[in-house]
């Protein structure tokens, strides 16, 4: 168990979202933009297509930058086309401060939270490790 009230010991585990959203990577942007609304969240995993493959991540500023700003249909646009693969990951035993240099190197939002076997847990974000490590 973590200790909460040292901000030096929390781990990445004790911050991340567990519930983790897919899309295929053949769905249309208007089709993952569907769900992202439905769900009212900002970003999908992206499936893996063989066992040999990595997971991908979609996320709203990947729609706006790639889909709206380029005045693309988005029914004409493949997730695939748009994602980012291979996803960041991070171990859930990472310690926050860490995950949070890592997001920062990297200019990114997010990353995806795997157990020491490479299976996905959940998806962890700047905001909820940043807010997290504040007392």
């Amino acid at each position: 168990m973590t200790d909460h009230t040292d901000p030096q010991a929390i781990r990445v585990s004790d911050l991340m979202g567990t519930e983790l959203h897919t899309v295929d990577g053949m769905a249309t942007a208007a089709e993952a933009m569907a769900t992202m609304k439905r769900l009212q969240i900002s970003s999908l995993v992206v499936n893996r297509r063989h066992d040999d493959d990595e997971l991908g991540v979609v996320t709203v500023s990947d729609m706006a930058r790639e889909v709206i700003t380029n005045d693309r249909a988005p029914e004409r646009v493949n997730v695939y086309e748009i994602m980012s693969k291979p996803a960041l990951t991070v171990r859930s035993g990472m310690l926050a401060r860490y995950a949070v240099r890592l997001l920062v190197q990297f200019g990114v939002s997010r990353a995806l939270v795997i157990d020491d076997d490479g299976a996905p847990l959940g998806l962890v974000t700047l905001r909820d490790l940043v807010l997290g490590l504040s007392t």
